[in-house]
Parts: C-alpha cells; sequence; structure tokens
C-alpha cells in the first residue's frame, strides 16, 4: 500500500492512503476502444448541452420558469459529465490510474452531487407540467420566474448539505488495508469496503439517500403524471388531448431515460452480484448516456425550443445580410 497518512484529533487517528489506485475494466481486449467512446460521447454531450443553454440564453421566449429548470438541467448534465468522462479517460486512456486522497473524494462529490441535481430537476418539470395542465388558469401565478429560482436554490441546498454530511463521514474512516479500487471512479461502495473500522453510519447515509434523494422524486413525478392521466380523460376535445399530451412528451422520455438504467442496475445487483465489468459498462452508460440525449431531445421534441432556433437563424442571417451590405457601402 502506498503511504499513509495520520489525523489525530480528540484522541482518534484516522490512517489514510496518500493515493488511491482504480483498477476499471479487467481481461478486456481493445478495451481503450471503449475510452475512445466515451470521449466522442462527452463531445456530443459538451455541444448538445451548450447548444440548449445558448438558445435559452438568447432567445426571449424562452425566458420563462419551466425553460428557467431546463437551463438548469443542461448545466447539470454537462457539470455531471465533466465530473466523470474527463478523468475517466485521463484514468485509462493515459495509465494515471493513482488519484490522490482528495482528489478521490472530490471526484466522488461531483459525481454524485450532479446526478442528484439530475433527478430533481426531472422533479421540478413535472411539477412544471403538473400545473400547466392541471391548474392552467393558475399556472403563470404559481409557476414563476422567481418560485423556479427558490425551487433551484433548494435543491442545490439540500444536495451540497446532504453530500456534505456523507463526506466528512467517509472522511473520518481508516484504511488500513489495500487502497486498490475496484472501479472506474471514486465511488462510495468500493472505497468503505476498504475500511477497517465501523461503517453502520456510511450504509444508513447510503440508505437515506435512496430513500430521500433516488426514489422521492421517480415516486412523486409518477403521482404527478397520474394526476394529469385523470385531468387528460376528463378533455372532450380529443385534439385538445393530444396537444396537452405532446408538451409533456418531451419530460417523460427524459425521465424513462434518467431513471430506467438506474432502477435496472439496482434491481439486478439485488438480484445477483454483477460482474465488475458489467457493472462498470452499466453505470459508466448510465451516467453518461442520459446527458448526451436530454438537448437531442428537447430540440428535437419541443416545438417552442425548434420555433426558436429557427428564429435566431433568421435573426442571424438577417444580420449577416445587413453587416455585408454596411461593408460593401464603405468600400463604395
Amino acid at each position: 500500500m502506498s503511504s499513509m497518512q495520520s489525523n489525530s484529533s480528540a484522541n482518534v487517528t484516522f490512517v489514510r492512503p496518500a493515493t488511491f489506485f482504480l483498477i476499471g475494466f479487467s481481461n478486456i481486449p481493445y478495451v481503450k476502444y471503449y475510452y475512445v467512446f466515451l470521449f466522442f460521447v462527452y463531445v456530443v454531450t459538451v455541444l448538445g448541452n451548450s447548444f440548449i443553454i445558448c438558445i435559452i440564453y438568447l432567445a426571449c421566449r424562452l425566458h420563462s420558469a419551466k425553460y428557467i429548470a431546463v437551463f438548469h438541467l443542461a448545466l447539470s448534465d454537462l457539470c455531471g459529465s465533466s465530473a466523470v468522462i474527463p478523468k475517466v479517460i485521463d484514468t485509462f486512456l493515459f495509465e494515471h490510474q493513482d488519484i490522490s486522497y482528495e482528489a478521490c473524494f472530490a471526484n466522488m462529490f461531483f459525481v454524485y452531487h450532479f446526478m442528484n441535481l439530475q433527478s430533481l430537476t426531472l422533479l421540478a418539470l413535472a411539477y412544471d407540467r403538473l400545473i400547466a395542465i392541471c391548474f392552467p388558469l393558475q399556472y403563470r401565478a404559481i409557476v414563476t420566474k422567481p418560485a423556479m429560482f427558490l425551487i433551484i436554490g433548494l435543491m442545490w441546498i439540500l444536495s451540497v448539505t446532504f453530500f456534505s454530511v456523507f463526506e466528512g463521514s467517509m472522511n473520518r474512516l481508516s484504511f488500513c488495508g489495500s487502497n486498490v479500487l475496484d472501479t472506474y471512479f471514486c465511488d462510495y461502495g468500493p472505497i468503505y469496503r476498504l475500511t477497517c473500522n465501523d461503517t453502520s453510519l456510511i450504509i444508513l447515509l447510503v440508505k437515506i439517500c435512496y430513500s430521500l434523494l433516488i426514489f422521492p422524486p421517480l415516486i412523486l413525478i409518477f403521482i404527478s403524471y397520474f394526476c394529469i392521466a385523470l385531468v387528460l380523460f376528463k378533455i372532450p376535445n380529443g385534439v385538445d388531448r393530444i396537444k396537452a399530451i405532446k408538451t409533456c412528451n418531451s419530460h417523460l422520455m427524459l425521465v424513462v431515460i434518467f431513471y430506467m438504467p438506474i432502477l435496472s442496475n439496482t434491481i439486478a445487483s439485488t438480484i445477483a452480484p454483477l460482474h465488475p465489468n458489467a457493472w462498470i459498462i452499466n453505470n459508466s452508460l448510465t451516467q453518461t448516456i442520459p446527458p448526451m440525449l436530454n438537448p437531442i431531445i428537447y430540440t428535437l421534441k419541443t416545438e417552442e425550443v425548434m420555433q426558436s432556433i429557427k428564429e435566431l437563424y433568421k435573426r442571424c442571417k438577417v444580420n449577416t445580410t445587413i453587416e455585408i451590405r454596411v461593408k460593401c457601402r464603405r468600400r463604395n
């Protein structure tokens, strides 16, 4: 094991490795092609989410409470992918598999923090659709820009507080054996399995994370769409019903893409232990594919966004034409 560091306070000594060693995949030929694939996923993620952020910022018609949440989702997707993919590529494609203790814990915090923000933002968008369809006359009075900023602020406070407490508890564990992590990023599971003292508090916090931060948003989203379905069945006009359903399509697709892999991995791991390689593939795709697809879905499936893109394109075209004419006049 690498050199050890000891911190002592209140007569308690915590033994920590200077570095961790990430193993990643084992005995897979041509595995570097997978990291190249993740690189292209990251490029598409950065371009797509940056595009959505710019469109929402530039298009005045998108300056509404709903698109504040969409803007936040794109930002969370961008930051979440940036917390995972560049580090994975640097670690395994360029073989920098040693990571310092502090950097490892920082990586763990940002990965889980932004995944949690993605989940909570999907809940905020479900709340937006619930009010829009079930209480259309009160929508503009209830779902306001200040209200959405408040919701996003509360998300950040909740997430940062919880994961700060979680990491503070992890930081009080001692590592008396190996410093080798059988994973591709600094995941809490492989880390606490290397400790040699009581981990009951960590296990409790993990259960709280699942019971308060993972499953409740999904359950509340399900309840909101159940209420929406009840209202839609009461609409006598089929055309109006289809219009209302179309406003939910993009959000429903985002929910399925985000939660289905998480639920599948959770169920699969409870039925039988996954092979480490299968676990890495499942989790890495779960963390990286939804942020790549989200901006594509919102661009192609949301009429307001498509209309805003067309308007911005026409505006740029007109401005370019005017600039060319002005330059020609100056030359003449």
